[in-house]
């Protein structure tokens, strides 16, 4: 390795990343739905700048695009995803296809090195069709009948049908092709506050939470809301909010260090001012990078349940919609990080587990797989407002750059 390698281009990647904001933008942040008209430009616009890496572009058939060579030696998968939340921030995706497309422009073009760097921006790691579908399917989770049933979640519209609609009805899905990479190396905004209140640079991420979902089911009786007495109503929206009350009481007792829940949706049946709900549904979420963790409160939740159920007035189901489990960071990958942090950030750096999803779990299936966050102002993520301070970028850029070189030199 050469005394003063490349380092990566801080203006050509702020200029990258703006570029990409004004494609779906929205006061601060973007609107860019998977396969919106936003998200096909962003697309398009990675296309064009790939060849600049030495990379040939192709998008496959759910929407993947991929940026490879020919040429010999170790390589390195780095990316993210260039869709967002519905009017959400101008980072959160973005950031890391961004920093793998600068890895690959300075490391492809190094004569000094004779490893590669490729790139991938997945499809749909937000979830409008439905969960990680791009990075699922190039691990080959993702069947021809799941795209069948596969809807947006805000249109409705079929998978299918946005597919055609960008042109790429018939296209073969492209799937990873075992041994042909060293690992995959992702960046993010950290999505909370604990680099920015901590004045770190660098997050060196440890695991990825797995996701469990849940939904639970609460039958009373409807009936009308002046005319029956307190003493006999079986009101199950009630009922649902006395269970997410002792959620918070019980939960503390038995979870780990790090784990959060979420009541991220509450139905009631019928909904209306002047009837007692007979029906009531919750959504329910828990996040842990502890399987043990998990297992201890999804028992503690049915145990609950069942409690419910017995002292009345209404019943009360656990059904499981999701169940997503941990993933680790390969260990070398978070040393090259910490590495790369020790010489272009002061070392600023922390390891810490991420507390959201992304798809480098999906690929830490198949291959070694890594994460680098860079710090979120305020802490904010899935808001317009979210943001990162142009220093943060650029040394986060950097800091990427050399965790590539180090990762494909070792």
């Amino acid at each position: 390795m050469p005394d003063t390698p490349p380092r990566a281009d801080g203006n050509r990647v702020l200029a990258d990343l703006h570029a990409l904001r004004a494609m779906g933008a929205y006061k601060t942040g973007v609107h860019k739905p998977t396969f919106s008209e936003p998200h096909k430009l962003s697309l398009e616009w990675l296309v064009q700048k790939l060849p600049e890496a030495n990379l040939s572009a192709t998008i496959d058939g759910i929407g993947n695009v991929f940026g490879t060579s020919t040429k010999p030696g170790a390589k390195l998968l780095a990316g993210s995803h260039l869709e967002s939340q519905n009017y959400a921030g101008w980072l959160d995706g973005p950031l890391g296809v961004v920093y793998a497309l600068e890895a690959a422009r300075v490391l492809n073009t190094d004569p000094s090195l004779s490893g590669v760097v490729e790139v991938a921006a997945w499809c749909d790691e937000e979830g409008h069709f439905g969960h990680f579908l791009g990075s699922r399917s190039y691990v080959g989770q993702v069947t021809e009948a799941d795209i069948d049933a596969a809807r947006d979640r805000t249109s409705g519209r079929t998978m299918r049908d946005a597919l055609a609609d960008m042109g790429l009805a018939g296209r073969p899905r492209i799937t990873v092709e075992p041994g042909r990479h060293v690992g995959y190396l992702e960046a993010h905004i950290e999505q909370g506050d604990t680099l920015e209140s901590g004045g770190l640079a660098i997050g060196v991420v440890t695991s990825i939470v797995g996701i469990w979902q849940y939904q639970i089911n609460f039958t009373g009786e409807q009936n009308h809301a002046g005319t029956t007495r307190m003493a006999v109503r079986k009101d199950a929206g009630l009922a649902l909010a006395k269970f997410c009350v002792a959620i918070d009481e019980r939960f503390p007792s038995a979870c780990g260090p790090r784990t959060v829940w979420t009541t991220g949706r509450i139905t009631l049946d019928p909904g209306a001012p002047s009837i007692i709900p007979g029906g009531a549904e919750m959504l329910f979420q828990i996040r842990d990078d502890d399987p043990a963790v998990i297992a201890r409160l999804e028992q503690l939740l049915w145990t609950m349940a069942d409690e419910s159920s017995a002292n009345g007035p209404c019943t009360v189901t656990v059904e499981k919609l999701r169940t997503g489990a941990p993933a680790m960071m390969n260990s070398g990958f978070q040393d090259a990080i910490e590495a790369a942090s020790r010489a272009l950030a002061g070392g600023r750096s922390i390891r810490m587990p991420s507390g959201a999803g992304h798809d480098a779990q999906m690929l830490a299936t198949v291959m070694p797989a890594g994460m680098l966050f860079v710090p979120s102002i305020g802490g904010i993520s899935h808001h317009w407002t979210e943001n990162t301070a142009d220093a943060d970028i650029v040394t986060g850029a950097e800091v990427f750059v050399d965790a590539c070189r180090r990762i494909l030199g070792g």
